[in-house]
């Protein structure tokens, strides 16, 4: 159980929107997942193509809370281009590979500067909006990198934010109730599981909070409405986050954010007694 959580016997959830500020599509469909749905917080990509845009509409509806979706695979750097010369490739652009992305900044000292100031030159971005920080997380979770998890708990040390997904998923749950490659999930589960358990003393010793559980890791691009009903009605007590990745899409909203904005998973969040929360709120 994160520090300063007020579980007990409670079912409390926050519902979370990753990659807000990537796509206008992706805008559209946190903003609709808000408004008509259950979302309750996004997460910021300070370097997506739609950042500003998206920051107009937190800025506009402060009931959303945002945090950061730091993001150093995947997607292109904000620090300046002589900077980082080892970091990204000539268009600024990290290595897309997440694995091969973890390998590099773990074996290669030479990189450690480098991600230093990306990871601060994103944070302070998002500082600069003026938005309340409520949490931090990574796109594919690479904030649980064991490079870079320091990093970020060294920037945000003023206290300007206290929470962090500590993405630990139960298997048993997933299996009973999930689809999908067997093995995708059993060896996201193990990988983790170790980072997880390691990042937990990190945190701990730093203050820094968390839920006590994280759903959205083993259903990546399939957290459809099946999944999202049967997960709501046996649901532990204490806190989870539940993230998607929701997307207005020309063929047809995703199923990601028909899940969100569908009324019997709504249904089921009220009869199942519920409480929708933010980070801010653990």
């Amino acid at each position: 159980m994160g520090l300063n959580s007020r579980s007990g016997l409670a079912k409390r959830a926050i519902i979370v929107a990753d990659d807000f500020g990537r796509s206008s599509s992706i805008n559209r469909a946190v903003l609709r997942a808000y408004h008509r749905g259950i979302l309750t917080c996004a997460s910021l990509m300070v370097g997506g193509n739609a950042w500003t845009e998206a920051v107009e509409m937190a800025r506009a509806n402060p009931g959303l809370a945002v945090g950061l979706h730091l993001t150093l695979t995947d997607g292109r750097a904000i620090a300046p281009r002589l900077q980082l010369s080892r970091l990204v490739d000539h268009d600024g652009a990290f290595e897309k590979n997440p694995v091969w992305a973890g390998v590099k900044y773990f074996f290669c000292r030479s990189l450690r500067s480098e991600l230093r100031c990306e990871i601060t030159a994103q944070i302070q971005r998002f500082y600069e909006t003026g938005l309340e920080l409520d949490h931090i997380n990574g796109h594919l979770n690479i904030h649980l990198h064991p490079t870079i998890l320091p990093v970020i708990l060294h920037s945000i040390r003023n206290g300007s934010c206290r929470f962090v997904r500590l993405t630990r998923e139960p298997l048993g749950i997933n299996l009973r109730r999930g689809k999908g490659a067997l093995g995708y999930r059993l060896a996201h589960v193990a990988v983790f599981s170790c980072l997880s358990a390691w990042a937990k003393r990190i945190l701990d010793r730093a203050g820094v909070s968390y839920t006590d559980r994280v759903f959205g890791l083993l259903q990546p691009g399939d957290m459809n409405s099946e999944f999202v009903s049967s997960l709501l009605r046996k649901l532990p007590t204490g806190s989870s986050e539940i993230y998607f990745h929701p997307e207005e899409c020309k063929k047809g909203d995703n199923v990601d954010l028909r899940a969100l904005l569908s009324p019997n998973v709504k249904a089921i969040v009220d009869s199942e007694e519920i409480e929708l929360i933010r980070y801010s709120q653990l």
